[in-house]
């Protein structure tokens, strides 16, 4: 475990487990809004099992990273992963994201094509439709308001169905409440709502147009992962959607995210 100055004075936590081998390129594990690397605790022991070298950091703003008063979004989140890399020597990763860290890998896949050999996408932050889009601005103004960590709670909800298993709910509403309110409302507007945001689904589909990798999606909403299909262009991309699990699915299925990852690994990042 340790810290890695990338930018100014903002110093990431990470973690670097297992060993890999030089044919595969390490995973980078990019967790979502609110949360921090701890998210894949359910997965690191079982990447590594199965031979991978598992790079976890800390967004900043997140976890034990530091927290800046300002730059707390996607884009900056992933100059940062690319200096982390660069301090690590660590040339080109399959490059893991959920929710808002599928838009960070995602920006670092367009910005720095060549330091992702390979995308997974998990029930990403991207591609929503108008009729979502048009309530982010009332989300953020809720987190700009009096209860901050109440409106990040009450967004936390949508994340959550009868699939969720009620460690998981617990872990997250304790993360969110120890969170910086500055942090979740310039991150959740830089996502969506700001003049440079891919979020929203126009603006999805011209930026994540530009990626060149094989791209893993996985979705739990049937629509949006048709959607996202007609958007990849490596051939060995794959598209999959678990209907009934919650934006958490990888959290509630975890071997069966580990074994899909991994199976597909084999075939497009050797």
């Amino acid at each position: 475990m340790a810290y890695a100055d990338v930018a100014g004075d903002v110093r990431l936590f990470y973690t670097d487990d297992g060993t890999g081998d030089a044919e595969r390129p390490p995973l980078l594990l990019v967790h979502g809004w609110g949360t921090d690397s701890h998210q894949w605790s359910w997965h690191i022991d079982a990447l590594t099992a199965a031979g991978h070298r598992v790079i976890a950091p800390d967004l900043r703003g997140h976890g034990y990273s530091s927290v800046p008063e300002t730059g707390n979004t996607p884009r900056a989140m992933a100059a940062d992963l690319k200096a982390l890399l660069d301090g690590l020597g660590v040339r080109q990763v399959v490059a893991v994201g959920h929710s808002m860290g599928a838009q960070v890998v995602s920006v670092l896949a367009v910005e720095h094509p060549d330091r992702v050999r390979a995308l997974v996408a998990v029930d990403p932050g991207y591609g929503m439709s108008d009729d979502i889009v048009r309530g982010f601005p009332r989300m953020v103004a809720g987190l700009r308001g009096p209860r901050p960590h109440e409106a990040a709670e009450a967004i936390d909800e949508w994340c959550t169905n009868a699939a969720t298993p009620a460690v998981v709910r617990r872990w997250h509403k304790r993360r969110l409440h120890g969170m910086a309110p500055h942090v979740l409302a310039e991150a959740m507007e830089a996502m969506f709502t700001a003049p440079d945001a891919i979020g929203a689904r126009l603006a999805s589909e011209e930026y994540l147009a530009r990626r060149t990798c094989p791209v893993l999606s996985i979705w739990s909403d049937a629509g949006r992962a048709s959607w996202e299909a007609g958007l990849l262009k490596d051939p060995a991309s794959r598209v999959v959607c678990w209907e009934g699990s919650s934006h958490r699915l990888h959290e509630e299925r975890p071997a069966e995210f580990v074994h899909l990852v991994t199976g597909w690994l084999r075939r497009v990042a050797a």
